[in-house]
């Protein structure tokens, strides 16, 4: 008998040029539970009455323990509801942006008006100079 040859499986006797693919693999997205959903499987939890229902329950639905409890906590507080995502919204923002906004066409528009006023006043100035030059030359004629 001949003995196997360790090498036989290999192509030369070497190992095949295996390079790892550089490539990174994305990271999933964290799984969001709807109220519903989490309504359903507090409820569900709850009729579990024979041991190790729950952890058969948790281990189908790929849940831990802690979510459970917390879904539980968030019911009996009346908090189990879903919530919007993102940060929560300034109320008075966009009203305080409108009276930004506002204040400032209303300050271009008095500068405007202030402008307007400096003029007719500096005419009223020319008119009235030039009306006391006429009676003051009309009288010594």
């Amino acid at each position: 008998m001949t003995k196997p040859n360790s090498t036989s499986s290999r192509p030369n006797g070497h190992w095949p040029n295996h390079i790892p693919d550089p490539e990174v693999e994305a990271r999933t997205s964290r799984r969001r539970f709807s109220a519903a959903y989490k309504r359903r499987i507090v409820e569900e939890a709850d009729k579990c009455t024979e041991p190790g229902a729950i952890g058969a329950l948790l281990r189908r639905e790929g849940l831990y323990s802690s979510q459970l409890a917390t879904w539980r906590r968030q019911r009996a507080e009346g908090t189990l509801a879903d919530k919007p995502r993102g940060r929560p919204a300034e109320p008075l923002a966009a009203e305080n942006a409108r009276l930004r906004r506002e204040n400032e066409r209303l300050r271009r528009e008095l500068e405007k008006a202030q402008l307007i006023m400096d003029a007719q006043k500096k005419l009223a100035q020319v008119l009235g100079l030039m009306a006391n030059d006429e009676t003051e030359g009309n009288g010594n004629a």
